[in-house]
Parts: C-alpha cells; structure tokens; sequence
C-alpha cells in the first residue's frame, strides 16, 4: 500500500483532467477497472459537470529570471483549477493571487478554486515575506475546456446482488493522507475481499470528492435500491487513532458493525455522530437517497495540522496505520457478509440439542460454555426481528462464536433466514 501512495504522490490531480486518468491507470494496475467519462455540461441531480483542467506548467519568476514559485517543485504551488496567465507584474499586484498559511509559515497550503474562474499561487509565508518589491514574471500553462469528468468502478461479485459501496476519493493532489492512504486502502481491501467469496456484491468507487460522488449518484439512480450499506474511506494512513463517522440515520447496520468491529478489538478509536460536512458520506446520505453510509478515518479532515499543506506528504503515512485501517474494514465486511435475522422453526420450549450432536460438536473446545451459550442465544433471538449482531451484543459474546453457533444450527435444521 505504500508502494502505491509513493508512485501516485507526484501526481497532479483536480476534480477532473489527465492527472486523475493517470491515478486510475496506476490503480488500474491492481485491480480492473470501468472508467467512466462524463461530458462537460451533462446534468448531473443539481449539478453539471465542469469543464475539464490540465496544467503543463507554472511559475512566478523574479528579474533575474529565477523561479521563486515553481509548479515544477510541487503541484500544490499552484491554486488548482488556475485559468491560463502570462504576464509580468509589480509585487503589489501579485500578491492579490498569493496563498499562504500565516499560522504555518514554512508550510505550503493546498486551495482550490473549481466553479469560480481565476488563478493564483500557493507558497510558504516565509518565502513570500522574503520576495523583494519589484516586477514578477507570472506563467500558468493551463487548459480550462470542454472535457470529461472521470471516475471508475470495481466490483467484486457475491453471492447476492445487494452492494456494498466503498468510495474514495482521487481529486486531491500531493496530499498522501489526503487522501492517497484512502486509495491504497480501498484497492487492496479489494483485491482482499477477492480472494473469498464474499456474501454481498462489493463496488469500489474512484470518484473525485462532491462533483464525482454526484455524478455516479445521478447515473446510478435507477440501481440505487441495490444499495444496503456503505463506507467512505478517507485519511487512512496516519497515526491517529481510528475514527468512524455514523451515517445519517445513525443507526444503519454499517453504523453496528464498525462500533462492534472497533469496540469488540479494544483498539483506541472514536465514534462521531452524522454531519453534513466532511466527505462523501453527505452525498451517499443525503436524505432523498438516504444510504447507510458511514466514513471512517483515522484523524478525522481538518484534525491533524498538516490537513491540507505540503506537510501531508509521505512522512505523514505509515505501513503499519495503513495496514491496521485495513484490517479493520477486513473485519467489519466480515461481521457484515455473515451477519443475518434466522426464525427459529423449533420456537416452542429449548429443542433437544444433544440428539441432534451438537453438544458433542462442543466437545474438547477450550471455549465450549461460551460455544453452548451462543446457541441458547442465538435459538432465543431468532424471530426474524434480531440480526446476529443484536444477538452478540445483548449476550455480550464475540461474533465469530454467535455466527458459528447460527451456522450449526442452521445446518442441524433448526433456524432458517
């Protein structure tokens, strides 16, 4: 996953353009991918999609023909969605277009300016404190024209076609946490979830944030009841603890399972309420499609210091959080593939269990009390309004030995879904 973060760093990105094609080429490179490309103008719910912006080349440079703000250095230098500039220019007129980060002087900011057309520069306080007075030559070869909004999907295939979406998103520049980590933990859960045959269909989504989110809302409108549960995956990669954000409605089966999920595995983490700002949970959650969607991070956007600067580089993310978000998604699908309601076809009184074997099914195991527990627990809550995941959380058991208990059951032909 690290690997991945470092080749997509250098990368220019915006909403939309060829530096977002490029990512999903790389990403392409793990897994397949069915990249979509959304004319310029095409209506998309209360939105249209923008022209498309690619950029060659930028900088200011002093009389001596010195670049003292270089896009080449960074893509951040630039105000992402610049209009094409070439002129020269007194510092005072300059500085009108200049970003910097008072409070962070040594960082550079990262800044946007999608639907209102303009230009300018990004830069250290401490660099623009140091630019004498003087003219400045300022260049911005950029392109701002008819295009293509893209995105891409991949599914994994299950053994139902109900979906879980997992969405990420690719418009950020060099942001590795950002939101790279997101990137390069979606595409090997992946390829993780692959290697089993998962219960749900899995589709993971490589939209740039708001405008692709939208976009693939409006072009799936139709299939959007598919949709059960779903999570957005975003700053991933440093070393805060976990954060999962609820979705709107607070209580969706995702909500459960990752409170169950992080609690159950005693690692340090936080649980948010719902708001209708961050990433695109909003979307997946806005009230006319009302997708239990939830979010999960590590340092939630705007927790963390470097949060969109030049210090949200590869130091920032590390293997082993990578890894542990990871692990922790793997686990959560895992709770959701087999969590179930089951009817309970023997309900009058306790069936016999031990002419049925499965008491002598327990035999020898270390945990057999826990083991006859769950099926007491899962033959009293199976009456098709609990799902196993109530069950393990009113008999204060794990999971796993709630969902094997169901699957003894089940295959001894006394519950049923």
């Amino acid at each position: 996953m690290y690997a991945l973060v470092e080749r997509l760093y250098p990368l220019c990105r915006s909403i939309t353009g060829d530096g977002v094609r490029a990512t999903l080429d790389i990403v392409g490179e793990y897994l397949p991918l069915q990249v979509h490309e959304v004319p310029t103008g095409t209506p998309v719910l209360d939105w249209t999609v923008p022209r498309e912006w690619n950029i060659r080349d930028a900088y200011v440079a002093d009389a001596a023909g010195d670049r003292v703000i270089d896009f080449a250095a960074s893509n951040l230098h630039v105000l992402g969605y610049s209009v094409p500039v070439a002129r020269t220019m007194p510092l005072a007129e300059l500085r009108a277009h200049l970003h910097t980060l008072p409070d962070q002087p040594t960082l550079v900011p990262y800044r946007t300016s999608y639907y209102a057309p303009t230009w300018g520069f990004c830069l250290a306080q401490e660099v623009l404190d140091a630019l004498p007075e003087g003219d400045y030559e300022v260049r911005v070869d950029s392109t701002l024209a008819d295009g293509h909004l893209t995105y891409a999907e991949h599914v994994v295939p299950g053994q139902v076609p109900d979906e879980v979406i997992v969405s990420c998103h690719v418009c950020h520049p060099s942001l590795a946490n950002d939101n790279l980590a997101g990137i390069a933990v979606a595409t090997f859960l992946a390829r993780a979830l692959a290697e089993r045959d998962p219960y749900h269909t899995y589709r993971f989504i490589y939209a740039p944030g708001t405008i692709g989110a939208i976009t693939w809302l409006a072009r799936n409108a139709e299939r959007i009841d598919r949709v059960r549960h779903g999570l957005v995956l975003a700053c991933a990669g440093d070393s805060g603890s976990l954060t999962y954000k609820r979705s709107r409605r607070g209580d969706a089966e995702i909500d459960r399972v990752l409170e169950h999920v992080l609690t159950t595995s005693q690692r340090p983490h936080k649980v948010r309420e719902f708001t209708p700002y961050g990433y695109d949970e909003r979307q997946y959650c806005s009230p006319g499609f009302d997708l239990g969607v939830g979010s999960l991070t590590r340092t939630p956007y705007a927790g963390y210091p470097e949060y969109h600067t030049s210090a949200d580089n590869l130091d920032l993310v590390s293997p082993d959080a990578m890894a542990d978000t990871l692990a922790v998604c793997r686990e959560a699908f895992a709770v959701l593939d087999r969590n179930r309601r089951y009817r309970n076809l023997s309900p009058y009184g306790e069936p016999q269990l031990g002419r049925r074997g499965l008491y002598d099914a327990l035999g020898g195991r270390s945990d057999t009390r826990q083991a006859q527990m769950a099926m007491l627990w899962v033959l009293s809550l199976s009456d098709g309004e609990h799902d196993l995941l109530d069950v393990a959380e009113r008999a204060g058991l794990p999971f796993d030995t709630v969902a094997a208990a169901a699957d003894a059951l089940r295959d001894a032909g006394l519950i049923t879904t």
